[in-house]
């Protein structure tokens, strides 16, 4: 482990009085524990590792919290807004990461313990970024990934994050679906590889566009899964827009995106 220098723990003071704020303005003792958790010794080193490389200034406020991890709102020197998603190594439910991993030769080799299971899961969500991104298709632009934490674009703007598409009023449902569809296509065809778990919570609405979100699960066409997801990601998207009166044929979007 490295030495902990005074510039360390001035870091470490730091963040735990913005922990601490955040705790005084929540007042929920759960919230306490998570952060507990992820703000634990090692997770601080390589916080600390991303403010000493100059990828993120501070870090202002939570966005969201989950089962496995929590995503932060973070500032850079510069000014710019991005979001700091880090996973927790300690208590995150990862029962169903391995069959993810294995079957895809970017990770072959990787052993099934927690904490490589972990890392790898952070790699593939960034790598998944980069293949997204550069197929065209909205997703948080990738901008660093260090063992479990992975800094991306943050969505949404100087006063709150971009709401999930299930917590909106639609004023297109119709434009909505079919640029869904577009991207799970060009994610098919020119990415190679299916998100694994769309639906109307994975879908971010910036403004009236869409940004699609949480790719760690996304897999290559070639893995073993890859049809099994994609006919669930089609469904996914039937299901949420037959709510909003569109009649979306499943088996005749498959034909089309598997068109090559």
């Amino acid at each position: 482990m490295p030495r902990i220098d005074d510039g360390f723990r001035g870091f470490e003071r730091r963040i735990e009085r913005e922990v601490d704020s955040w705790r005084v303005r929540r007042k929920d003792s759960d919230d306490k524990k998570t952060y507990d958790e992820v703000f634990d010794k090692k997770n601080l080193l390589r916080i600390y590792k991303l403010f000493s490389d100059g990828v993120i200034d501070t870090i202002e406020f939570p966005i969201s919290t989950g089962k496995e991890g929590n995503v932060f709102r973070a500032l850079t020197s510069g000014g710019v807004f991005l979001a700091v998603k880090i996973y927790r190594t300690s208590t995150a439910t990862f029962r169903d990461m391995a069959k993810y991993i294995q079957g895809d030769p970017r990770f072959k080799g990787i052993s099934a313990n927690r904490r490589n299971l972990i890392m790898a899961w952070s790699a593939k969500e960034f790598r998944n970024l980069h293949r997204f991104t550069e197929a065209k298709i909205r997703v948080p632009r990738p901008v660093a990934c260090h063992e479990n934490i992975v800094v991306m674009e943050y969505i949404g703007t100087e006063t709150s994050p971009a709401p999930m598409m299930k917590n909106v009023v639609l004023d297109d449902p119709e434009h909505l679906a079919n640029t869904l569809l577009e991207y799970v296509r060009r994610g098919y065809q020119d990415a190679e590889l299916v998100h694994g778990d769309l639906s109307e919570y994975n879908v971010l609405m910036d403004g009236e566009d869409p940004v699609i979100i949480d790719v760690g699960q996304s897999v290559l066409i070639k893995h073993p899964l890859a049809e099994e997801l994609l006919v669930r990601d089609i469904t996914n998207v039937a299901r949420f827009f037959s709510k909003h009166g569109l009649d979306i044929d499943v088996e005749q979007q498959l034909r089309e995106i598997r068109k090559r």
